[in-house]
């Protein structure tokens, strides 16, 4: 499984979600900005994320990181970076 196919899992999964994935083949890194999250708590957030990918997280995909963000609350972390 390569980045470009686990992007495009998630973004079949939630739509109108920007979607960075990064990673070695078997170790990902990935954020996904999305209003779906709102007013969710994280582990939620995250389990919508691990729901798009099925079966593959523990089989092709041997590690996962996810960050996951409101559209808004990713503005805000951006705005943070740039100072």
């Amino acid at each position: 499984m390569n980045t470009e196919e686990i992007k495009n899992l998630i973004e079949v999964g939630l739509p109108e979600s920007e979607v960075t994935v990064e990673g070695d083949g078997n170790h990902f890194v990935v954020k996904v900005v999305s209003d779906t999250f709102e007013g969710l708590p994280v582990l939620k957030q995250h389990r919508l994320v691990y729901s798009t990918l099925g079966q593959r997280v523990g089989g092709e995909i041997h590690a996962l990181s996810i960050q996951t963000y409101t559209k808004g609350s990713w503005e805000k972390v951006k705005n943070l970076q740039i100072r």
